[in-house]
């Protein structure tokens, strides 16, 4: 059987990670879009890469990467250096707001909640979901019941399968759909997963996502 595991050299398009897409612009549909991102191995530097070239009025973005306990409020300090972005780790009750991605704290689950108008995070100790606490799928299923807007989901490199069927929910909920390609995935096992469910409405390289989902953006707003 063929491993998800891939060893490669540099990549041909790993020049356009110094190329940063323009700003998006007013727009009330892109303030009212939510955007959840899951990965695990290999994602710390696939997320990076991807919110490099995003533009600092990016719609609201929550991201579960697995990590052990203690290291997501420094991966998201990391991140806020190297992007246009605010990049912090999200707390509860946190209101999703246009240019702020937020991080879910290792340990916890990180759920997109509504109250009254407004999309919030709500954070809990329940039982891991996936294998995994916070657990992708978790995060992307409630954007998918809550978001009150546009929503977007995005599956990058990692082992097993955790957030393929919730990507699928939002794909089934009318919201489009990324996943990281074999050829870029350090594993290439989540992103696989959503891709035999159907769950996938673009697939492409690491250093093209930007592009697809900035694309989409402009297309709604």
């Amino acid at each position: 059987m063929a491993s998800d595991r891939n060893n490669k050299g540099p990549h041909p398009l790993q020049d356009l990670y110094e190329v940063r897409l323009p700003m998006l612009g007013p727009s009330d549909i892109l303030d009212r879009t939510v955007i959840g991102l899951g990965a695990s191995t290999g994602g710390t530097e696939a997320t990076q890469t991807l919110l490099h070239r995003l533009p600092a009025d990016i719609p609201p973005m929550v991201i579960v990467q697995h990590m052990p306990d203690g290291y997501t409020a420094m991966y998201a300090e990391r991140l806020a250096r190297h992007c246009a972005m605010q990049v912090r780790e999200a707390r509860q009750g946190d209101r999703l707001t246009r240019g702020v991605v937020l991080i879910a704290p290792a340990g916890l689950h990180t759920t997109v909640v509504r109250i009254g108008g407004d999309c919030c995070i709500q954070l809990q100790k329940t039982a891991s979901v996936s294998g995994h606490r916070p657990s992708a799928d978790v995060l992307l299923r409630s954007i998918s019941k809550n978001a009150n807007g546009p929503m977007v989901g995005i599956l990058l490199t990692g082992m097993g399968k955790d957030g393929a069927a919730g990507l699928l929910e939002i794909k089934k909920s009318g919201g489009y759909t990324l996943a990281q390609d074999k050829a870029t995935s350090v594993v290439y096992g989540m992103p696989r997963a959503a891709a035999e469910l159907g769950a996938v409405c673009d697939q492409k390289s690491i250093y093209l996502l930007p592009d697809l989902l900035i694309g989409y953006l402009n297309s709604i707003k």
